[in-house]
């Protein structure tokens, strides 16, 4: 990685969703789905699925902080998801869709923290946000029929119904910020 790129590790329900949204902001080199969070070494899919793992669905996104800055990327973090719902984003329900930040700098979590109190401050939502704030371990990237899968796949059913409005939603609010 080049002496400017940062990594991120974020869950916010299906992986699906948030690379979908991630990977086409500017200032970001890469967007891997995978699983953090757990105790189980390499987990599969499956395994993370049946909720046994203690993982969540997250990607890592290599950024450049000269470009994007880590706290944008929690701005779109939480445009994207609900943080107030514990261990389920809609009809995705277990640990592994928890709302997370795997921080992998003091300075992260610090930012991390901040942008909770500030969100909390401002009353974006009405219940509480219950996001995990927890350093960074270990990533296990996900299967390769995983990575890219809403461009593999956008007229599949859960990316209809699921993945698109997200993607959409990012594409519309972070307009300046987004790949053309």
């Amino acid at each position: 990685m080049p002496a400017t790129t940062e990594l991120a590790t974020l869950g916010g329900g299906c992986y699906w969703c948030l690379e979908a949204c991630f990977e086409n902001l500017v200032g970001v080199q890469s967007c891997v789905s995978g699983f953090c969070g757990g105790t189980v070494p390499n987990p599969t899919y499956r395994a993370v699925c049946n909720g046994t793992t203690g993982h969540a669905e997250v990607v890592q996104i290599a950024f450049d902080p000269a470009v994007r800055t880590f706290a944008e990327l929690l701005d779109v973090f939480f445009a994207i998801h609900d943080p107030t719902t514990l261990n389920r984003q809609g009809a995705d329900v277990g640990t592994q869709y928890r709302s997370a930040i795997f921080y992998h700098s003091p300075e992260q979590k610090r930012i991390a923290e901040e942008t909770i109190a500030r969100l909390t401050a401002e009353g974006v939502w009405s219940n509480p946000i219950v996001t995990q704030v927890a350093p960074f371990e270990r990533f296990y990237p996900a299967d390769d029929y995983h990575q890219g899968y809403y461009r593999a796949n956008p007229e599949q059913p859960y990316c209809l119904a699921v993945v698109s409005p997200k993607a959409r939603k990012a594409r519309q609010k972070f307009a300046a910020w987004w790949k053309t």
